[in-house]
């Protein structure tokens, strides 16, 4: 698969997974969980949904010019999701804190995504 399918579809996948995450997070979680564990639940979805939205974006561009910074892009995105999005839910999920000190490493690769990203459009 080449890397622009493969960014597009893990986008629309996780664009996917963040609409089911935040509408289980408001309908499931609602009564279940303490306030600050289902706002920290809801920022993951967040988070997921814009960075779904980012992979679309990385697809798109890798779909005009198939550039080393866009693909480093993708990856970094598709790691901050992995490692931001669901630190944020195994916290909420769980209450064990030490996964809060997970999601600054995912936010890192959101960050360098964007750099890349950046990055690979300058290049034009």
């Amino acid at each position: 698969m080449k890397p622009a399918a493969l960014f597009g579809m893990l986008g629309a996948v996780f664009g996917f997974l963040g609409v089911a995450a935040g509408a289980f997070g408001a309908h499931a979680l609602r009564d279940t969980l303490p306030p600050e564990r289902l706002q920290v639940f809801e920022t993951g979805a967040r988070y997921q949904l814009i960075h779904a939205l980012a992979l679309v974006a990385v697809a798109l561009a890798l779909d005009r010019a198939a550039t080393g910074p866009a693909t480093a892009a993708g990856w970094l995105f598709v790691l901050g999701q992995v490692i931001f999005a669901g630190s944020l839910y195994a916290l909420a999920l769980s209450g064990v804190r030490l996964w809060g000190a997970v999601t600054p490493l995912g936010g890192l690769c959101y960050l360098g995504g964007w750099a890349f990203l950046a990055w690979s459009f300058a290049r034009r």
